[in-house]
């Protein structure tokens, strides 16, 4: 058994990042300046978008996105049970309401025929979410969305740099809302970018600095004017430059940090694969996931332990884990506010039963990833039927 405790998904910062920082911090600007518009730029040209707005977090993106697509009291947005809170919160934030369906089996991801079947004339866009990492079915969405004249803005804050039918994700929907929390892919500790059109993103950055025509940097620099005018009631969702300075070096590093979670994730089939106790993830044809998370369920009527015991199971071999998600519609708020029963959104609420997310980061071993089998294996085989 491990020595020490394995955190299932810990950042990875190098020295390059820190001296950027110091760079940054030793410049005449720390907030919002040249860096995130550098980090923006490099960002849109990483993945391929239009544009690009660099916010405080993968909720601001959504927050500015909804704002700059018009969605407000009285709108309808589809979205699903099986998300961070975050990404409903923000329905509601604006006004709209957020109508949940259902997942399917697979992906967990969001189901295209509930969507369908869900649509009214209040319906004002589609947020699908890519969870783990691995895209929607984005034709089916897409086409949906082109018949009801909607909009498509995805959360993407597990899915960088996936690809869907070799088109990265940020360059499929109208908009792209990405995440750059601690534990992602790619960290600024917090923080964000939306995708998108030049329009509709310049829209966006005004919702992001309080609805004001020129930001801090356009007002205060050797060539600014001090003039500006309040266009919208907007929101603070800016990015600071010491942000942007940890993701410049960050997106440098992002094609490697991906290779060496790609090997985790092979090598986490290739051992897990001999237990009927587990279902593994799945990755579809034409797909690349960008594998923000290894999350696996439980056959439950093989194992003589639930979910938590197995957990604990884990935890008391120094492995850490975690789920992901508590779905949305047994969440007290949403679940008292709309009437929620479990059994809603069947396919949601009985995998989440069975989820275990096991450790998987680019600061990983040969070593951790063997702990991390081992333990599982031994969990397994002291507790199957």
């Amino acid at each position: 058994m491990r020595d020490s405790f394995l955190p299932f998904s810990p950042p990875l910062i190098g020295e390059e990042e820190i001296d950027e920082v110091v760079r940054t911090l030793r410049s005449d600007w720390i907030t919002t300046g040249p860096r995130t518009n550098q980090f923006e730029r490099e960002f849109a040209s990483f993945i391929g978008a239009e544009a690009a707005l660099a916010v405080s977090s993968g909720t601001g993106a959504m927050l500015v996105a909804l704002a700059a697509l018009g969605i407000g009291p009285g709108d309808q947005v589809i979205t699903t049970p099986m998300t961070f809170c975050s990404t409903v919160h923000v329905i509601e934030q604006v006004g709209a309401r957020p109508v949940l369906v259902d997942v399917e089996p697979d992906t967990l991801n969001i189901d295209p025929q509930q969507i369908a079947a869900a649509i009214t004339p209040r319906t004002r866009a589609l947020m699908p979410v890519h969870l783990y990492g691995h895209p929607c079915d984005m034709d089916a969405i897409l086409d949906i969305a082109a018949a009801h004249d909607l909009r498509v803005l995805e959360d993407a804050a597990h899915a960088l740099p996936a690809k869907y039918k070799g088109r990265t994700v940020g360059t499929l929907g109208s908009l792209t809302a990405f995440s750059f929390y601690a534990t992602k892919n790619l960290t600024t500790g917090e923080g964000g970018m939306l995708t998108g059109d030049r329009q509709t993103i310049e829209e966006a950055r005004l919702w992001s600095m309080h609805g004001m025509s020129r930001a801090a940097h356009q007002r205060y620099s050797a060539a600014g004017s001090w003039y500006y005018e309040v266009i919208l009631p907007g929101f603070k969702c800016n990015m600071t430059d010491i942000q942007a300075a940890l993701g410049l070096q960050q997106l440098k590093k992002l094609p490697r940090f991906q290779e060496r979670r790609m090997e985790i994730v092979r090598r986490y089939n290739e051992a897990l694969a001999r237990y009927g106790e587990l279902q593994l993830p799945v990755q579809r044809p034409g797909i690349e996931s960008a594998w923000h998370l290894y999350s696996v369920r439980l056959n439950l009527d093989r194992l003589t332990i639930d979910r938590a015991r197995f957990i604990e199971e884990l935890r008391l071999r120094n492995i850490g884990t975690s789920v992901h998600f508590i779905p949305l519609h047994i969440q007290p708020y949403y679940r008292d506010r709309y009437g929620f029963e479990p059994d809603h959104y069947p396919v949601a609420y009985h995998n989440y039963l069975r989820l275990v997310t096991l450790p998987l980061n680019q600061r990983m071993t040969d070593s951790d990833i063997d702990d991390v089998v081992e333990a599982v294996g031994d969990v397994i085989k002291k507790h199957r039927r």
